[in-house]
């Protein structure tokens, strides 16, 4: 079997899911490669789009929400939306590269894509066969005007949403949001420790922004320090090189935090800490609750994170609060309270399917043998 994920450059998590189905893939003798397919119109397409969001959303996320807001009422009313026609120009290119590589499986982790697909498919050129994989615990605004063969949902009880909002319920498959290999590895917290030099017997406090390092991380780190006496803080900034730096410039003489930019072990951290204290983005919180840590979401970029902090706290998976200070205050109860962290390790268990990434691999075999 051979298969193309396509993605785009507009926050990391797409990609992350797109590798984590070309690991598994991969890992079972098919092959596998993940694109960011705007760069089959140049790489200047790319640049533009990926920045553009990731501006956005660090500098304004309020009007980030505004848009998220106008594209759900223009679902709603449009026939098609902009976005639908935009992506549509990069038809000539997907079906141009895919005519001279062909595979037998598009697996998309990203809207963007899937309109381009629907573009392609209405207007009558060839496809292998087509996977939506959707990366948020919401059905986000121009899925419904998506047509590919199958939707990879993140959880049972999100087929309801999504069939109200026009997917069809028989091309919905709810085997949840692909994660790598590295995020699910049984390791226990003694031995993470050891790998990371961490101390064994302290409590350690995770504040993640997600991969672009988003949200006022600085207020949180401040309203932590001042909330705890003894606990150690690992502060991860992600890609935001001027949030890292602006940290380690302020808390310089800090001797209880440990400030990073972009690490590739998240993993190890996450199974070292004893809380995790991020925003509600679709990748990062499945992470966690993979990696089976307590975990505080603080305040959502508005649009579909607001929709993840409420499905993870409705299940029981995280919890959050209004204020800064409710938030810490609630980590803090997460810290000590191992009744309270051990009934939403076992929420988290309960609702996170682990295997996704091999679930989605296995149900794109059989419908390509069928």
């Amino acid at each position: 079997m051979k298969a193309l994920i396509l993605s785009c450059n507009t926050g990391g998590g797409h990609n992350s899911a797109g590798r984590a189905i070309a690991e598994a893939m991969t890992w079972q003798g098919d092959e596998a490669y993940v694109m960011d397919y705007l760069t089959l119109a140049g790489e200047g397409v790319s640049r533009l789009v990926g920045d553009g969001y990731v501006q956005i959303v660090k500098k304004t996320p309020k009007l980030f929400g505004l848009v998220y807001k106008l594209g759900m009422l223009v679902s709603r009313l449009a026939r098609k939306s902009p976005v639908y026609y935009v992506n549509g120009r990069m038809a000539k290119y997907l079906n141009r590269y895919l005519t001279e590589n062909p595979v037998d499986v598009l697996v998309m982790p990203h809207l963007y894509p899937a309109e381009t697909i629907t573009y392609m498919k209405r207007k009558g050129m060839k496809l292998p066969l087509t996977v939506a994989v959707m990366t948020d615990y919401t059905c986000i605004p121009f899925w419904e005007e998506t047509d590919v063969d199958y939707y990879i949902a993140p959880h049972e009880s999100l087929i309801k949403p999504c069939v109200k909002r026009g997917l069809p319920r028989e091309r919905l498959v709810p085997l949840g949001i692909p994660v790598s290999r590295i995020c699910r590895r049984e390791i226990s917290q003694k031995e993470a420790r050891e790998k990371l030099g961490l101390a064994a017997e302290k409590k350690y406090i995770l504040v993640a922004g997600g991969s672009m390092g988003a949200g006022d991380i600085k207020k949180m780190v401040d309203a932590l320090l001042k909330a705890t006496k003894e606990e150690e803080l690992v502060i991860v900034c992600g890609s935001n090189t001027k949030m890292e730096n602006r940290l380690k410039k302020a808390f310089w003489a800090e001797t209880r935090m440990r400030i990073l930019g972009f690490t590739n072990q998240m993993n190890l951290y996450m199974k070292a800490c004893d809380v995790l204290f991020t925003k509600p983005g679709g990748l990062t919180s499945t992470e966690g609750a993979v990696a089976e840590i307590p975990m505080v979401h603080t305040d959502p970029i508005p649009g579909c994170e607001t929709a993840n902090r409420k499905f993870f706290g409705r299940l029981g998976m995280s919890t959050s609060a209004r204020t800064v200070k409710r938030q810490v205050q609630a980590g803090i109860r997460l810290l000590y309270d191992q009744k309270a962290a051990g009934q939403m390790r076992e929420n988290q268990r309960k609702n996170m399917n682990k295997a996704a990434a091999e679930d989605i691999c296995g149900f794109i075999r059989e419908h390509i043998e069928q």
